[in-house]
C-alpha cells in the first residue's frame, strides 16, 4: 500500500511539473510576442529620427568595429591600443593554389621521406638549422607575454626543432637552456640584449620595424610594471616608471653606422646570422638597399597583418602593405641585385596554416615567423579558464588577469604538436607537388585565381 502512494505522489509531482512548465513557457512566450510586438510597431511607424532602426543603420554606415572602437576612444585617455592586428580584408595567399603533380609530374606516395629542414645564414660560421621552416615570432616577456607563457614557446619550440625569438623583453637567463634554436632581438631600449646575451643566440634580429607598429616606439606602462618585472627588466623601483623602446637604435643614423653594428654583432655571436627586421611598406626596396649594403645574412619582412600585444590602432590598420606585396616586393629586389643566394627572406604577418606557409616559401621565403597562430595554438583547450567571461589572451599576457593560471608544460606540449603536426602537413604537401625538399618548390608550382594576387604575384591567372 505505501508503494502505491508512492507511486501515485510521484506522478501527481510530474504532472504538476510538467503543467507548471508549460505554463511558464505560455507566459514567457506572450510575454515575449508583446514585447516583440510593440518593437516591430515602433521600428515600422516611428519618424527615423527617433527610430530604433537609426542605430542599425549607424552601424551598417560605420561597421561595427569602428563604433566600438570609436565608443573606446571616447572612454579612455591617449590613443586606442589595438591588439592581434588589423582585420582589414588585405589580398593574401588564399589567391593562390598549387599544381598537383599527376602523369607530366610525378607525386610522391606517403611512404617516402621528404625533407622540410631549413637554414639561415648558410654564408655564415653558425649557420642556424631548422627542422620545419615554422619559428615563433619575436613576443616579449613583460613587453608583452608573461614568463610561463614564453617558457611554454621555448619548450614547445624546443621540442619541434624549430627557433623562438625572444623579442624587446629582458633576455632571461632560462632562455639558452629551455630553447633548441634560441633568436636574440636586438632593439635600443635601456635593457637591450648584453654581450653574454649576443654571444648565446643561434641568430641575432636588429628590429627596425614590425607591420602592426611599423617603425615606431614602443612603451611598458609603469603600469603594468609588478616588482619581479622591474627586476627582470634591471630596472630599480626608485626608477620606474614608462619604459621605452625608441624608434630605430640610438646612435645608427647613417648606413655605415648600421654597417658597423652588423659587424660588432657579428664579431660578440661568433659568427650567427644578422638578421634585420623591417615592416613592409611602398619603400621596402630602399630599406633593404641599406640592410644589404650593412652586410645583414638575413632580412625578415613583416607585413601589414601582423599582430600586436597592443599598438595605436592607426598603425595597426592604416600602415604598412599586405604581407603578400612585400614578399614579392623583396624577391624581386634580391633577383635584380643578384642577392638571392646571399641574403635569406624571412616573413610573417597574417600566416595562419601551412598552405600560408608553403606558398610563402614557394614564392622565395627561406622561413615564416607566426604570431597569433602560436599564441591560440600554445593556449589550446587552456582556453576554457577564460571563456566565455574573459578574452583567451588573459592567460597569456604579463598583464593578464589569469596568467597565474597559464600551465606552462601543458601549453608547451600543445605547441610542439601545432608546429609538427604542422610541418607533416607541409611534408604532405611537397609530395603532391613531387618535391623531396622544401628547397625544390618555387612559384611556378602554382597558379593564381584571384586577378589582384595574379597581378601582385605575376603568377598564371586561371
Amino acid at each position: 500500500m505505501n508503494l502505491w502512494w508512492m507511486v501515485g505522489i510521484i506522478v501527481i509531482l510530474t504532472v504538476a511539473a510538467i503543467g507548471a512548465w508549460f505554463g511558464l513557457g505560455f507566459l514567457v512566450r506572450s510575454l515575449m510576442n508583446r514585447q516583440a510586438d510593440q518593437v516591430i510597431t515602433r521600428i515600422f511607424t516611428e519618424l527615423y529620427t527617433k527610430n530604433l532602426w537609426e542605430g542599425v543603420h549607424a552601424m551598417r554606415r560605420f561597421g561595427v568595429e569602428a563604433v566600438v572602437e570609436n565608443e573606446l576612444r571616447t572612454a579612455h585617455e591617449g590613443p586606442l591600443m589595438k591588439p592581434i592586428g588589423s582585420a582589414r580584408p588585405f589580398p593574401n595567399f588564399d589567391g593562390l593554389l598549387f599544381t598537383p603533380a599527376q602523369l607530366y609530374k610525378r607525386p610522391l606516395n606517403d611512404t617516402v621521406a621528404v625533407n622540410a629542414a631549413v637554414t639561415l645564414g648558410k654564408r655564415c660560421e653558425r649557420p642556424m638549422t631548422l627542422s620545419t621552416p615554422i619559428m615563433v615570432t619575436a613576443m616579449g616577456y613583460g613587453v608583452a607575454l608573461s614568463k610561463p607563457f614564453v617558457h611554454a614557446l621555448a619548450k614547445g619550440t624546443a621540442s619541434a626543432g624549430t627557433a623562438f625569438n625572444s623579442g624587446q623583453g629582458p633576455v632571461l637567463k632560462e632562455y639558452r637552456s629551455l630553447a633548441h634554436r634560441m633568436i636574440v632581438q636586438y632593439h635600443g631600449g635601456s635593457w637591450k640584449p648584453s654581450d653574454d646575451d649576443i654571444a648565446q643566440a643561434d641568430m641575432i634580429e636588429i628590429r627596425y620595424g614590425q607591420g602592426a607598429n611599423a617603425g615606431s616606439s614602443t612603451i611598458v606602462p609603469a603600469s603594468d610594471l609588478t616588482s619581479e618585472l622591474l627586476q627582470d627588466f634591471g630596472i630599480s623601483a626608485t626608477d620606474s616608471g614608462n619604459l621605452r623602446i625608441p624608434a630605430g637604435i640610438p646612435g645608427v643614423q647613417k648606413a655605415q653606422d648600421l654597417k658597423r653594428l652588423v659587424e660588432r654583432l657579428r664579431t660578440i655571436g661568433k659568427g650567427a646570422p644578422i638578421a634585420l627586421k623591417l615592416a613592409a611598406g611602398a619603400d621596402l626596396t630602399r630599406d633593404m638597399e641599406v640592410a644589404a649594403y650593412a652586410g645583414v645574412d638575413v632580412i625578415v619582412i613583416d607585413g601589414a597583418q601582423a599582430g600586436t600585444h597592443g599598438s595605436p590602432a592607426i598603425l595597426v590598420d592604416d600602415f604598412g602593405i599586405p604581407t603578400l606585396s612585400g614578399l614579392c616586393k623583396a624577391v624581386q629586389y634580391l633577383k635584380e641585385q643578384r642577392l638571392e643566394n646571399e641574403i635569406d627572406l624571412v616573413v610573417s604577418g597574417g600566416l595562419r596554416t601551412p598552405g600560408d606557409i608553403l606558398k610563402a616559401v614557394c614564392l622565395g621565403a627561406r622561413a615564416v615567423y607566426m604570431g597569433n597562430a602560436i599564441l591560440f595554438a600554445t593556449m589550446h583547450e587552456q582556453i576554457t579558464k577564460a571563456l566565455p567571461f574573459e578574452p583567451p589572451t588573459q592567460l597569456a599576457w604579463a598583464n593578464g588577469s589569469l596568467h597565474e593560471q597559464f600551465d606552462e608544460d601543458l601549453g608547451a606540449q600543445s605547441l610542439a604538436r601545432f608546429l609538427t603536426n604542422s610541418t607533416e602537413e607541409l611534408k604532405a604537401g611537397l609530395r603532391a607537388l613531387g618535391k623531396m625538399s622544401i628547397a625544390d618548390v618555387k612559384a611556378e608550382d602554382m597558379v593564381a585565381w584571384d586577378p589582384e594576387v595574379a597581378r601582385i604575384t605575376g603568377l598564371p591567372l586561371v
